[in-house]
């Protein structure tokens, strides 16, 4: 590649966020460098696990000694990686970070990112989240409100595939969706109760997924979701929604992509005369070279943390703490969401009932709290929702001690009884202190600066987390389900892999890092589309809103293009 080509556009990352610039981008005419850290993974063709079974690993696909030490902070997560997706996942002793606080921050570099894993869970903010920084007099406001943002869910949503079942619900707006999956006859009880023992309005409904369900979509080089939940090796028939898949074969198709990987951005080059950013240094991967790309235009969306420890890195004469951070605001006011608590509970009856498939997606409780004086909880502010399922156990939970002999082989022959449980998303506030850093002293293979992080759950958090407890168990009890148990894994931030934060939007430069538009305050060719804008959290998974933010912000600077703004 020639380091003296001026492209139109740099997008780096090429996850969730990425493949949509880029296919924006390119679809409006830019020509469009995409750089990528990870190496290639192309569709279908290096999804190499992608059929395997269970019976094709050893130990049921748990990790070795050796692997377990190279994903110590990955697999605290609980359920990745494991043998069959492993590389879909950091080595944590070639990507390491440091933790002032404990902060788990669960990876995937490859083309795609972590769009080749994610949960697909998608679900639209309202005017409650885009309102309640203001309201409540934390943090900053967003300079965008929900009729902003509408247009753009609706675009992303058309293209992706978003199945699930309207609910005209002020805190979860309904969006374009495909038809629902099925809830099973155990979720349908927990359903009947809840709308049978509570007056706040609580509900339950299958989960707003990013999978094709019907077989006359118009979605471009995708079929239907076939149920086999393999999804995180990467689907051969593009059934959920994902980079590859999806968003960089159309960038690819308008043949004004260039997809670099192995490509390691760690600095956006800024112009002192112009005030403009001119393109980005690259360390290469394999053989760590160092490279300069130029550009009009740059797009970070390599994931918020990692666009946030760009941008401190990006120093000059006019930045001397990073780019757009003059005011002492990058890398601050890192939130994510709660995870790994609830509740579970053994169900009686229905042992004639199974279900057919592996059904990609459980159900979906949506706030029920601090929505009215009616809802309105004393000792937390904000709210959270619920995902979860059912399922029958495994074929001979129930006779453990019947080990060998006929009797054994006829027990395996039958499902066990019925398990439900269900884990909470609950909203974290945008705490100032709570902030990532660059390393005085540490650093990586490639000599760049490694990522510190200071964050914590606080008290709004904690006394969150006892209430996300609580009313689990409470509507477990109301359906008559038995030995309901809550837990708490009392894990740090981070572990639901929502990170967002650190060049938050807002209107006021001393405050913020981005504008309305996702434009670095005083660098407007930099745009900042990932999670690291992000002002406050929801309770919502936010990758949905990621990318329509995202959208709106590349046909922005198509716009401004076009326009001559960045010449």
């Amino acid at each position: 590649m020639n380091q003296e080509t001026v492209y139109d556009a740099i997008v780096v990352g090429t996850g969730i966020t990425g493949g949509w610039a880029a296919k924006e981008l390119c679809e409006n005419g830019l020509k469009t460098l995409v750089l990528e850290r990870g190496p290639m993974v192309k569709h279908i063709e290096d999804y190499k696990t992608m059929n395997d079974d269970p019976w094709d690993y050893p130990f049921k696909g748990q990790l070795t000694r050796e692997d377990k030490k190279k994903y110590a902070k990955q697999l605290r997560v609980g359920w990745a990686p494991r043998d069959d997706v492993k590389h879909f996942f950091v080595n944590d002793l070639e990507h390491p970070y440091q933790e002032t606080k404990r902060f788990d921050w669960i990876r995937g570099y490859q083309v795609g990112g972590r769009s080749l894993t994610w949960g697909r869970q998608s679900y639209r903010w309202s005017d409650i989240d885009f309102e309640a920084n203001l309201k409540e007099d934390i943090a900053v406001d967003w300079p965008v409100r929900y009729k902003d943002i509408s247009p753009w869910y609706d675009k992303v949503e058309s293209y992706i595939g978003v199945s699930g079942e309207k609910l005209g619900l002020k805190q979860l707006p309904d969006g374009q969706f495909l038809k629902p999956m099925e809830l099973n006859c155990v979720e349908k009880d927990l359903q009947t109760a809840m709308k049978t023992n509570f007056e706040d309005g609580r509900l339950l409904t299958i989960g707003r997924v990013a999978h094709i369900t019907e077989n006359d979509t118009k979605i471009e080089g995708r079929s239907p979701c076939q149920y086999r939940n393999r999804c995180w090796r990467g689907c051969p028939f593009g059934g959920y929604f994902s980079s590859n898949s999806s968003t960089l074969p159309a960038a690819e198709r308008t043949g004004n992509m260039t997809l670099r990987a192995n490509a390691i951005v760690h600095e956006v080059v800024y112009d002192e005369n112009t005030k403009k950013a001119t393109g980005v240094k690259v360390v290469d991967a394999e053989t760590g070279e160092a490279l300069e790309f130029k550009s009009k235009i740059v797009f970070l969306c390599a994931s918020a943390m990692a666009s946030v420890g760009i941008l401190l890195n990006s120093k000059s004469k006019s930045f001397p703490n990073g780019l757009g951070n003059n005011y002492d605001e990058v890398g601050r006011n890192i939130m994510d969401h709660h995870y790994q608590l609830g509740a579970s509970a053994k169900v009686d009856g229905h042992l004639n009932k199974y279900f057919k498939g592996r059904r990609p997606n459980g159900f979906y409780i949506p706030r029920f709290v601090n929505l009215d004086d009616k809802t309105k909880r004393s000792n937390f502010l904000r709210g959270f929702g619920y995902q979860g399922g059912a399922n029958r156990d495994n074929w001979s939970d129930m006779v453990a001690e019947l080990g060998h002999g006929a009797a054994y082989k006829e027990a395996m022959l039958k499902p066990g009884g019925w398990r439900i449980g269900m884990t909470g998303f609950g909203e974290m506030l945008p705490h100032h202190d709570n902030r990532v850093t660059l390393s005085k002293d540490k650093k990586d293979k490639w000599g760049l600066p490694q990522l510190d992080f200071d964050v914590e759950f606080k008290e709004n958090e904690l006394n969150m987390r006892e209430a996300i407890k609580e009313e689990a168990a409470a509507m477990l009890k109301a359906a008559g389900f038995r030995d309901i148990n809550t837990y708490d894994n009392a894990t740090g931030p981070g572990l639901g892999i929502h990170e967002m934060g650190g060049a938050r939007m807002g209107w006021n430069p001393r405050t913020s890092v981005v504008n309305k538009n996702n434009q670095v305050h005083e660098v407007p060719n930099v745009y900042v589309t990932d999670g690291a804008f992000m002002t406050s959290a929801s309770c919502v998974n936010p990758s949905l809103t990621y990318m329509a933010f995202t959208a709106r912000a590349a046909n922005h600077a198509a716009e401004q293009f076009k326009l001559g703004k960045f010449a």
